[in-house]
């Protein structure tokens, strides 16, 4: 593979989503939603706050039992990478929980058409598809809001850790190493 083929393989490969805790909350429901979704599903409500202090604990603990085996800089990677896993779960769950609330509305609404043929109520005793679907959106709805809490619990504790709010880890980008080359070929200059 040329360097030409393989620097445009690099350019149409498609860029991840950016991670972030905010992120994760704008698509993650919140308290309120999440007791409406329970309720009208007849579905249990975590405990956000119990799993939010477990989830703190249990990174402030691995910390503990690190001891001194790893400097401040090491600390803050380690520890940068497991919040960016928690996060990244909760802000995925909560993306896919939103994809499937649109979907469920979009099929309950084309119910309420009365001029379609298709997809009318399942025979008596069995669940039509947008019921399903409702269904498996409030499921959703439950799981993207418990590793939410998650998430908060891990951000938390890397506070406590680092003394830094955490952000995401971004890859230096393509323009960086142009100016590294650049710099390079100029300090080349002077042999």
């Amino acid at each position: 593979m040329t360097k030409r083929s393989q620097t445009s393989a690099v350019k149409r490969k498609p860029a991840r989503p950016q991670i972030s805790i905010e992120t994760a909350r704008l698509l993650c429901p919140n308290e309120t939603i999440a007791a409406n979704v329970a309720t009208a599903f007849a579905l249990s409500l975590p405990d956000f706050n119990d799993i939010r202090q477990t989830h703190d604990k249990a990174l402030r603990d691995a910390w503990i039992a690190f001891g001194e085996a790893l400097n401040e800089t090491a600390t803050k990677m380690h520890f940068q990478r497991i919040v960016g896993t928690y996060v990244a779960s909760a802000q995925g769950a909560g993306r896919f929980y939103s994809e499937k609330v649109a979907e469920a509305r979009s099929l309950t609404s084309k119910l309420a058409n009365d001029s379609r043929d298709e997809d009318r109520d399942a025979p008596a005793g069995f669940e039509s598809k947008a019921q399903r679907a409702r269904q498996f959106a409030a499921d959703l709805a439950i799981q993207a809001y418990a590793l939410l809490a998650a998430a908060e619990g891990a951000v938390s504790a890397f506070v406590e850790i680092t003394g830094e709010d955490w952000k995401p880890y971004v890859a230096p980008s393509d323009a960086q190493s142009v100016e590294r080359k650049s710099a390079a070929a100029e300090l080349g200059a002077f042999d």
